[in-house]
């Protein structure tokens, strides 16, 4: 989809940053139930400190230090820990060594999963502000997020016992990206065709929206992704 991960990531992490100026710590986060704002900043600052770890130390050992309970320090926490995560990818370089949970065991890797994960919990946020409307995202980017699903996500979740192989497949289709190849989850009958905008369908794999034709919501609603 494109190289300049960096860049992708470095605009992740400040528009999150800019996003989390004008939110409230305490008001829930409706797609991911039970959290407040707070919470979702704790987790994605989290995450990054988890990624950093991976990156510089070379395991999956790192213990994260959670947010400050003080709303007024979580923007400052929250941008040095994404500060930190970039230089250290930075300073790896796209095809250095790193620890990772998936198909590739370098720095890019993270690049790509942290622009991804960032750029997902940003709508979060925006929806806990009752903004959602304003998130945007580039379709080749979103169809990246379906293929990581597909490849890292999907096949993780079933050798980790988290879901059984799903009853069926999918065959998801990027309107919005015509000649695009499309992707496939899963290898048994019946294959299920999805048809929609990139950014719908990365938005049905990780369960932030609902698809109208039944047997296609059925396999969605499954742990496909965490």
């Amino acid at each position: 989809m494109t190289d300049d991960w960096e860049h992708l990531l470095a605009a992740a992490t400040s528009a999150f940053a800019d996003v989390l100026e004008d939110s409230e710590a305490t008001d829930p986060v409706p797609s991911c139930p039970g959290w407040t704002v707070a919470d979702l900043v704790d987790h994605l600052g989290g995450v990054h400190q988890w990624a950093w770890h991976a990156v510089v130390f070379g395991n999956a050992d790192g213990q994260p230090e959670p947010a400050p309970a003080d709303p007024a320090e979580l923007v400052g926490w929250y941008a040095g820990h994404a500060g930190s995560l970039r230089d250290a990818l930075a300073a790896a370089g796209p095809t250095g060594p790193a620890w990772t949970f998936g198909t590739e065991s370098t720095a890019g890797w993270w690049l790509r999963r942290q622009t991804h994960e960032t750029r997902m919990h940003t709508r979060d946020l925006l929806e806990a502000g009752g903004w959602v409307d304003e998130w945007e995202l580039a379709p080749e980017l979103a169809w990246d997020g379906v293929h990581e699903v597909a490849t890292e996500f999907y096949p993780r979740q079933v050798r980790l016992g988290r879901t059984e192989p799903i009853p069926g497949t999918l065959h998801l289709v990027a309107a919005d990206l015509p000649g695009s190849t499309p992707v496939r989850i899963g290898e048994a009958e019946p294959v299920v065709e999805v048809v929609a905008p990139a950014a719908d369908v990365l938005l049905m794999l990780w369960h932030r929206q609902e698809c109208a034709d039944p047997a296609a919501a059925a396999l969605l609603a499954l742990p496909i992704a965490p």
